[in-house]
């Protein structure tokens, strides 16, 4: 109907190449409107597909990029002090009463003095003058940290980056652990229903009596409500996860992983060595050392004096007569050297030199225990992914002996061996042990994410 009506407008009947380009622009916005709005990210989304979104869009990442923008800008403002300082002023000034100046009358030395104004009734003036610091501790103190303030903004970025990056890794892991625990409540559920079903049917036959239908019913209902919470927890976690990524959280996100890729990707060499000097913040403090080392030399040299070079330039006007003021002038120039030297400021700068020297001393001091923390860091970091890889190692070998327990158990009972109890222990077994393995494997995930961040080993490209 619609494309009836196009047609049957007047405008749709130019000519033969009008028309055509006219008919692939429609095409093009059906085609932009067919496209679906919601999708942002891939249907399965990967954990390095969270980072690189999160990189781009976390509003925390734009306000680190401003902060470092914002401190680079703080740099030049500071530097700009090298280069010449020029200015410009201009005025104008008109007498109500001249001043005036009182001299003896040659003629009668005795006598009163004579009364004589002094200059002119109206005064324009021009003036241009330009600096340039030759010396000075400010913008020395300037040029000299430059360097170590923009890697001071690098890597202060840089570490918030990396404790964005572990917390995205963490919450995606902890989305997958809660849908891969429900896949196994679901199939619990599978066998627990096909479970009551026979209980029923051998209930109805009269071969077995009420017990064992009622226990199916309690052990199906207790995994519904599993399943139930299970699935809101899973919301809640997807909801975490698309904060910390900045994404929108109306918008649907599918997470794509496996455990055969992770159980891969878990391991890590657990005979390494800590290095203090590959972490971030072991490197932002030796710069921050190297910032208040520079602060106390800055101090030391407000002892000297400032020096900087000038010129002037200036054009005055004069006369009694205001429509002839400025059809003459009168410039004048100079150039020169000016030298500021304090001389006595009470007992300031000495005790800045003190203080600063005292700053100094206790940043050393944190270098020393940040390193003695770092090291308890990485030494409980790792003991943990030992821990944790041990009990992951035994949940695999429970695995094994809980489904050859209920391949038993299940053939037996269907054999009339084994009560419907013993099956509905050893599902419970097959089924715990299943979830421990899956919660044993992603423990020692985020206690591989724990060693590498105590090692020093995570960087982030932004």
């Amino acid at each position: 109907m619609l494309w009836s009506k196009i047609v049957k407008r007047k405008w749709f009947r130019p000519k033969p190449g009008i028309l055509i380009v006219r008919i692939s622009f429609l095409l093009i916005c059906s085609g932009l409107q067919a496209q679906n709005p919601q999708k942002i990210l891939p249907d399965s989304t990967t954990i390095d597909d969270c980072i690189k979104y999160a990189i781009h869009n976390q509003p925390l990442v734009k306000q680190l990029k401003l902060d470092e923008g914002i401190s680079n800008q703080n740099i030049r403002i500071a530097l700009s002090d090298w280069l010449p300082q020029i200015n410009s002023s201009a005025g104008l000034q008109h007498y109500l009463k001249q001043p005036v100046f009182l001299f003896p009358d040659v003629s009668n030395p005795t006598g009163s003095k004579l009364i004589i104004p002094n200059g002119v009734l109206y005064n324009s003036s021009i003036q241009l003058s330009a600096t340039q610091n030759i010396f000075n501790s400010d913008v020395y103190l300037a040029g000299r940290t430059a360097k170590n303030f923009r890697l001071q903004s690098s890597q202060t970025t840089q570490g918030a980056m990396i404790e964005l990056v572990i917390g995205i890794n963490k919450a995606f892991y902890d989305v997958l652990l809660s849908e891969e625990q429900l896949n196994i409540i679901k199939e619990e559920i599978g066998r627990l229903t096909k479970s009551l079903k026979d209980a029923y049917a051998l209930y109805q036959n009269g071969a077995n009596d009420m017990i064992d239908y009622k226990r199916a019913t309690i052990s199906l209902n207790n995994a519904l409500s599993q399943k139930k919470n299970a699935t809101e927890s899973i919301k809640a976690k997807i909801s975490y996860l698309k904060q910390l990524m900045g994404y929108p959280n109306e918008k649907p996100l599918t997470l794509k992983s496996n455990t055969i890729s992770m159980e891969r990707d878990v391991l890590l060499d657990t005979l390494q060595n800590m290095n203090i000097y590959n972490r971030i913040e072991y490197k932002l403090l030796q710069t921050n050392l190297k910032l208040q080392k520079a602060r106390v030399d800055y101090y030391r040299m407000s002892f000297f004096p400032s020096l900087s070079a000038f010129v002037n330039y200036n054009i005055i006007f004069q006369n009694d007569v205001y429509t002839e003021l400025y059809k003459r002038s009168f410039p004048n120039s100079t150039i020169g050297l000016s030298l500021s030297f304090p001389i006595f400021e009470g007992t300031k700068r000495i005790q800045n030199i003190k203080k600063s020297n005292m700053q100094y001393e206790r940043l050393a001091l944190d270098t020393l225990n940040i390193r003695n923390e770092m090291n308890t860091q990485f030494v409980s970091a790792m003991s943990s992914y030992k821990s944790d890889l041990a009990s992951y190692l035994m949940t695999r070998q429970n695995i094994e002996i809980a489904q050859e327990v209920y391949n038993t158990v299940k053939l037996q009972y269907n054999q009339g061996i084994k009560t419907y109890l013993e099956l509905i222990v050893s599902e419970t077994d097959l089924m715990s042990a299943r979830i421990n393995n899956l919660n044993a494997l992603f423990m020692l995930m985020f206690s591989k994410l724990d060693v590498q961040r105590a090692s020093g080993t995570i960087s982030v490209d932004y």
